[in-house]
């Protein structure tokens, strides 16, 4: 079964959303950071425009749940305790710190790079350099 949970929440100093979904047995999460207080039509209109360019967490295996009916007072119980308990459980946390992770690997290859290119630069600029003495004797 599909499903997806969006929490907003205070985070000093903003508010934050934490999207979370299970799809195809992977579960997945995305932090958004909306600013001021945002009202309930402004966060329906944000997952509206920009529901595709979400940065989803890389996919975690998501525990399987009985498809049995719960009880509703019992389901209205664990609402209550995960409303008071906080807003991140610690899968969210899990996904969330993997997509720290996979940004910070992206970062460091593409710094990695940017500075091989920029001394790859000086060495062939001090070439020139020494040929252009070279030539002046």
């Amino acid at each position: 079964m599909d499903a997806s949970t969006l929490t907003v929440f205070f985070e000093d100093p903003f508010w934050v959303g934490l999207y979370e979904r299970t799809e195809e047995g992977r579960y997945t999460v995305c932090r958004v950071v909306f600013g001021p207080e945002p009202k309930d039509y402004e966060v329906y209109d944000f997952l509206l425009k920009h529901w595709r360019q979400l940065p989803f967490s890389p996919g975690l295996e998501a525990a399987r749940e009985d498809p049995q009916r719960k009880n509703p007072k019992r389901i209205q119980r664990e609402i209550r305790r995960s409303l008071s308990s906080g807003p991140t459980g610690t899968k969210a946390q899990q996904a969330l710190q993997l997509q720290r992770e996979a940004n910070k690997q992206v970062r460091k290859t593409r710094s990695r790079e940017e500075k091989e290119a920029e001394e790859a630069r000086k060495y062939a600029f001090r070439q020139e350099k020494k040929k252009a003495k070279h030539r002046g004797k």
